[in-house]
């Protein structure tokens, strides 16, 4: 397998999802950089849910990006299919 050069996920800390995705990122043995927005604060905070918007047109979690796009929400299908290219 092929692993992309970049992944970067957008989450939550309280969301179930976000942590589902980041666990399945663990056992894949995939690295990332993770950016729990709600522990961010003031300007920062604004500039990630601005970047998440623009990524994806609203401001749903997670957000993972990778090489071949980003994908919205906790769906291992789409997440194996993204990171197995």
């Amino acid at each position: 397998m092929t692993l992309p050069e970049t992944v970067k996920v957008y989450a939550l800390s309280t969301c179930p999802y976000c942590r589902r995705t980041k666990k399945l990122l663990d056992e894949q043995g995939i690295s990332y950089e993770a950016v729990d927005v709600d522990l961010l604060e003031g300007e920062e905070q604004d500039r990630v849910l601005a970047e998440v918007e623009r990524l994806t047109g609203k401001q749903s979690f997670p957000v993972v990006v990778t090489d071949a796009g980003v994908i919205v929400g906790h769906d291992e299908a789409k997440l194996r299919r993204a990171l197995s290219t």
